[in-house]
């Protein structure tokens, strides 16, 4: 265990967020995204047992967005017709405002097949028990700021 650290940062989902270099991404899945197929040029990481938006607000306590794109953050849009619930994406907002100075301005919205193909471009696929539909997010690293 580390002081100031969520027990949800695996000492493996810690190495990995570690060895991310600006502009590498990591996509956190909800349980029906195909982690293994979409990640298999990667890492795949475990986390079945948890939710993404628990998953989402322990990485951003710890990791920078991209301070140099627009989008940082991307959804997995829902296909036209579909009506399935989205609510979760307020719950994103919310942890997005959070810990990112640019709030929600930072959020895009990819086409399903689009987030695919951004998927498997990612460093890291983390694999979660999460049952709400269209839960995917892709992040991207920013630089940590020196601050002396």
């Amino acid at each position: 265990m580390l002081k100031g650290i969520s027990p949800l940062l695996s000492p493996e989902l810690l190495k990995v967020l570690c060895e991310m270099g600006h502009s590498d991404t990591i996509v956190i899945a909800d349980g029906n995204f195909p982690a293994q197929s979409i990640g298999k040029n990667g890492i795949v990481l475990r986390m079945d047992g948890h939710g993404v938006p628990e998953i989402l607000e322990a990485i951003l306590e710890v990791f920078p967005l991209d301070q140099y794109v627009e989008k940082p953050v991307s959804l997995m849009d829902r296909v036209p017709g579909d009506m399935a619930d989205v609510s979760i994406w307020k719950t994103y907002d919310d942890i997005i405002s959070k810990y990112e100075v640019r709030g929600t301005q930072v959020i895009g919205k990819l086409e399903r097949f689009a987030f695919y193909e951004e998927a498997k471009r990612a460093y890291a696929v983390v694999a979660t028990g999460e049952t709400s539909q269209y839960a995917n997010v892709i992040l991207q690293k920013g630089c940590v700021l020196d601050k002396r």
